[in-house]
């Protein structure tokens, strides 16, 4: 079979596997989740990174002492497919609630792991926040927008379970790296969009979230200063999760770009970025329009480090940093 041929069969199957999830069938006749891809793991960040940074260590800090965590709890159930994930907070119980952030990570929509920032949602939940990391459909599954109404979903469930959780409602922010970076900052801008919020799981609840974190996630697809959807060695991971190159359906890839929603009700964002130009794709021209609409942002770059940067010493202390300061600040934390 030729590379084209075994893309539109896998762009086929990802698609079925998506229109499948959304429709009430007998769980017999289901089809069990896509096999994992494991091609982009911490081990195997860190073994590439290291060629070039050979101090580099991976950041595991012990569980805080003052965290508790919930593990493997189902917040949307898609036929047999149980989406999960995992809650750390503040041992401490406080009546008004703390503010939380949703926890995204990355690996080229299809691959990855909810486990990859464990480690920045524990010590975050230690300064004062409810944390959640969670599963997300990858393109091996499910096609764009499979992730996106599946991540709303997640903020749905957080409100739906603020009172258990000790979450206030009022202040839930987003966080995401490389893909989950992308992700955050699209969710983050399409606070209210119908067009992008799913129907399935805890409707009655709003997903808006009130601040962004994007750790080098690429704000715009189609724009001079993009990286993604190059397809002449092979289709690319872009154009594997919107199911088309970006010439075959160019609207989905606008569609998909925060850089095209920015709007006068865009939440505060921080950017924090490695030494990798393209992983930050629209960044400027978007700060243009945070700055038309007056919205708070902050920018903080770690010249030379590489894109998996949050997932290693040196820098995931200050990325701890920056993104502890950007949001006490816009939630008022003392």
């Amino acid at each position: 079979m030729t590379t084209q041929g075994v893309f539109s069969l896998q762009r086929w199957l990802a698609a079925l596997s998506c229109s499948l999830a959304f429709h009430t069938l007998p769980v017999a006749a289901q089809q069990p989740p896509a096999p994992r891809d494991t091609s982009f793991t911490v081990y195997s960040a860190f073994t590439k990174a290291k060629k070039n940074y050979p101090n580099i260590s991976v950041a595991r800090p012990a569980m805080p002492a003052t965290v508790q965590a919930k593990t493997n709890l189902t917040y949307c159930s898609l036929g047999n497919r149980n989406l999960q994930l995992d809650i750390f907070r503040p041992t401490a119980n406080r009546k008004k609630g703390y503010p939380a952030i949703l926890f995204i990570y990355g690996g080229g929509w299809r691959s990855g792991d909810r486990s990859h920032h464990v480690p920045m949602a524990q010590e975050l939940a230690a300064k004062g926040y409810v944390t959640v990391t969670a599963d997300y459909r990858l393109s091996t599954e499910a096609i764009y927008p499979a992730a996106v109404t599946d991540l709303k979903a997640a903020i749905r469930w957080m409100r739906a379970n603020a009172k258990a959780y000790a979450i206030d409602t009022t202040k839930i922010a987003v966080w995401g790296f490389s893909a989950g970076g992308q992700l955050a900052a699209l969710l983050g801008t399409t606070n209210g969009d119908k067009t992008l919020e799913g129907d399935a799981c805890h409707t009655s609840h709003s997903s808006s979230v009130q601040a962004i974190v994007d750790v080098d996630g690429t704000l715009a697809f189609i724009h001079p200063e993009s990286g993604e959807g190059n397809d002449s060695k092979g289709p690319s991971a872009a154009t594997y999760w919107f199911g088309a190159s970006k010439t075959e359906k160019p609207e989905l890839w606008h569609q998909a770009g925060a850089l095209n929603h920015v709007s006068s009700a865009t939440p505060p964002i921080v950017f924090i970025n490695s030494s990798v130009d393209r992983m930050h794709a629209g960044r400027e021209d978007m700060i243009k329009k945070l700055d038309a609409f007056h919205i708070y942002h902050e920018v903080h770059n770690f010249p030379d480090a590489p894109h998996t940067f949050p997932l290693f010493n040196p820098w995931f202390e200050p990325t701890l940093t920056y993104t502890v300061d950007f949001l006490n600040k816009v939630f008022k934390v003392k």
